[in-house]
């Protein structure tokens, strides 16, 4: 037995039969990528020489991603291998982050990963993407982020019982 914290039995699943976390976590970032730039299951596998069906069984994390295979995702869906593994929880990944001081602009809220997956975020980000000015695209992003400034301080605001603006 090892000290990893997912002991390896056949096709990276753990004892119980289940796929592991990890790859559980960069199938759902494959899904997630695929899903931002509005493409198939059926047009990634084309892109990547697989069928529909290993790109599910990938995305479910039911079989494990080599790495050059991730490598070649990596390219075709136009992020860096690390994507994959961002955002991924400290019990699957068997390490808390520890936050660097003074680095953060101010505390942020719980990260939800089921955010990303819906449809609203999914529709919003491909909008964004299709400005094509930049100067656009940035004023755009600070407008909105002054519009959730102003929603959290009046969330704040009436948390603590005082008056706010609408």
């Amino acid at each position: 037995m090892t000290d990893a914290p997912f002991p390896r039995k056949h096709g990276g699943r753990s004892r119980g039969g289940k796929p592991n976390p990890i790859d559980i976590h960069v199938g759902s970032r494959v899904r997630l990528r695929r899903t931002l730039l509005g493409l198939s299951q059926e047009k990634l596998a084309a892109a990547i020489g697989l069928t529909f069906q290993q790109v599910q069984k990938y995305e479910r994390g039911a079989n494990r991603i080599g790495a050059s295979r991730l490598y070649e995702l990596s390219r075709v869906l136009d992020v860096p291998v690390s994507f994959f593994f961002d955002d991924m929880p400290a019990e699957i990944s068997g390490r808390q982050t520890a936050r660097a001081g003074g680095l953060s602009d101010a505390p942020q809220a719980p990260f939800e990963a089921d955010t990303l997956a819906r449809r609203e975020t999914l529709e919003l980000v491909r909008a964004y993407y299709r400005i094509t000015d930049a100067q656009v695209r940035k004023k755009v992003a600070d407008l909105v982020k002054t519009i959730a400034a102003s929603a959290e301080s009046g969330r704040a605001a009436s948390q603590r019982g005082g008056p706010h603006r609408r």
